[in-house]
């Protein structure tokens, strides 16, 4: 699978595993799906202190103790600042957060360390000082956003020393206001508004990856588009193209998000290594212009 450069720097696979679901899965469960992802070619893995309110990070960490030497060959990104009931992007909180992580995952650094939603209550300074203090004990390598708009990292960055390399944000086909206002400028219509503040925009110029999360969900966990009625037209549309290119319909949704230019990352949550396998087979197509724009409009979007 051919690399990226996240944020301009650091190597990676355009897919990406999702570590949400693994605090349901037994041990043996969890070390077929990851060695299958590393099999694959898939070397990041991501992580948030909430998932499965920790128990993700302490069944990964299982993973990597019973599996020496896999930890060299991956990427490990976290996430934090969600609490139960608020967000809290202080400096303790981070803090504290990426020491319970390090010690559920059995690691001694964390790859990328991601704040996981904006913080209305948010001091950049205080970021800063608790970047500065991860990066210094060797704790931290590289650190990004989740969910942030684009003013909001501009902010953030003001502040910190460290570059912010990865912006993760909910697309899919389903799920398409990251580009619609720009593809509908000037026109008089819902699909003009811009939900996002030109983020998509903001972070091809900053060189700042977009990970795209959720790429079969329709809305915010709202469910899945792949065979659902609600989404007829697109899905027979991801059917043929799927049937023409011998791949999954899974692999064309993931194979329309890794075609635009803003080389985007995306993070698939499946624990199934069948279907990982399968979501994989999205690296080996390229969709063209017609495809793209044919499946973009098949999701009920229009073109000016």
């Amino acid at each position: 699978m051919q690399s990226i450069l996240l944020g301009g720097q650091v190597s990676a696979t355009p897919i990406a595993l999702g570590c949400m679901r693994m605090a349901g899965l037994e041990f043996k469960n969890a070390e077929e799906i990851v060695l299958t992802a590393m099999e694959a070619g898939i070397n990041l893995f991501d992580h948030a202190d909430i998932y499965g309110k920790g128990q993700s990070e302490t069944v990964f960490g299982e993973v990597l103790r019973r599996n020496p030497g896999i930890r060299d060959r991956m990427l490990i990104q976290d996430k934090c600042s969600i609490r139960q009931g608020y967000y809290d992007a202080s400096r303790e909180h981070i803090i504290s957060s990426v020491d319970q992580s390090l010690g559920r995952l059995g690691v001694e650094t964390i790859d990328i360390l991601l704040l996981h939603r904006p913080d209305t209550l948010i001091e950049p300074e205080e970021v800063a000082d608790a970047f500065n203090t991860l990066h210094a004990a060797g704790k931290v390598r590289y650190f990004g956003v989740s969910n942030y708009n684009a003013s909001q990292i501009a902010l953030l960055q003001k502040f910190i020393e460290q570059r912010l390399l990865v912006n993760q944000l909910q697309f899919s086909l389903a799920h398409t206001a990251l580009i619609d206002s720009g593809i509908n400028v000037n026109i008089h219509s819902n699909h003009a508004i811009d939900y996002v503040g030109n983020t998509l925009e903001y972070c091809r110029y900053h060189d700042i990856t977009i990970q795209a999360w959720s790429p079969f969900q329709h809305g915010m966990f709202k469910g899945v588009f792949l065979e659902s009625e609600k989404y007829e037209v697109l899905n027979q549309k991801i059917r043929t193209l799927a049937e023409e290119k011998g791949v999954s319909d899974s692999a064309i949704a993931v194979a329309w998000i890794m075609r635009h230019p803003a080389k985007m990352q995306t993070i698939v949550g499946t624990m199934n290594s069948q279907r990982l396998r399968e979501i994989c087979a999205a690296s080996t197509i390229t969709l063209t212009r017609e495809e793209w724009y044919g499946l973009y409009t098949a999701a009920g979007n229009p073109l000016p």
